[in-house]
């Protein structure tokens, strides 16, 4: 395992109870799946073929196995700077059938050649880091023409809501709306297609939990998203 000293306020370290939810079926199939199967809808049938996927904030090593699964990639580069994290991912993945290398290094710092990649995948990290826009410059910069960045977040809405307060810790100065997550994107160089952008306003990115929602009142329709999915490409 590549191992770089990380700066600790390059990141958050999640609660104990955020390590353990990491871990959980929920996370696994309400949280991860739902955004996996929500950017794979949006991915065009031709581009389904990614030989080199990397994914940033790895974390426990679920999203690993997934995208192994789904994608079929001939290797995947997985980056956390928690060194706990990357053990555990490393236990969960040991029979995964697609090689892994091991990188416990700050995400916007990445020790991979440039035009390296054909996906990026960056699950609910980048609320997490204080260098944004650095993390963003890397991954352009390690993609190759025409490679795409997966990108599924919670919103400035949520990571603000009184239980993610509670139960999670986040950078708070750094979160951002939906709207500003993808203007970042298009900033940083890549290409956000309005049609590769989605909204999902998911039971449990909201307030009540859903709660309102269970007793029969409607979702509003006028409300700041709590989610944000889209698929941002590097032009060729």
């Amino acid at each position: 395992m590549n191992v770089v000293t990380v700066k600790k306020n390059s990141y958050v370290e999640e609660t104990r109870f955020g390590w353990w939810f990491l871990g959980t079926e929920v996370w696994r199939v309400s949280v991860l799946n739902r955004a996996l199967d929500d950017l794979l809808r949006m991915l065009p049938p031709i581009a389904a073929r990614f030989p080199v996927i990397l994914d940033v904030g790895c974390g426990q090593g679920v999203s690993l196995l997934e995208l192994a699964k789904r994608f079929g990639p001939e290797k995947m580069i997985a980056v956390d700077p928690d060194a706990p994290s990357i053990e555990a991912a490393r236990t969960r993945t040991k029979d995964c059938p697609v090689p892994i290398e091991w990188l416990c290094v700050d995400a916007a710092a990445l020790p991979i050649p440039d035009a390296s990649v054909d996906m990026v995948f960056c699950h609910q990290t980048l609320h997490h880091i204080v260098g944004q826009e650095a993390m963003l410059a890397e991954s352009f910069r390690v993609l190759k023409p025409g490679g795409v960045f997966l990108v599924a977040e919670s919103t400035k809405a949520y990571i603000e809501s009184w239980i993610i307060y509670l139960l999670f810790r986040h950078p708070m100065h750094v979160q951002r709306t939906a709207e500003e997550y993808v203007a970042m994107a298009r900033t940083a160089g890549f290409t956000v297609s309005p049609e590769k952008i989605s909204a999902p306003y998911l039971w449990w990115s909201r307030w009540d939990v859903g709660a309102f929602e269970w007793f029969g009142f409607p979702v509003p329709a006028e409300r700041e998203e709590t989610m944000v999915n889209f698929i941002a490409v590097k032009p060729i």
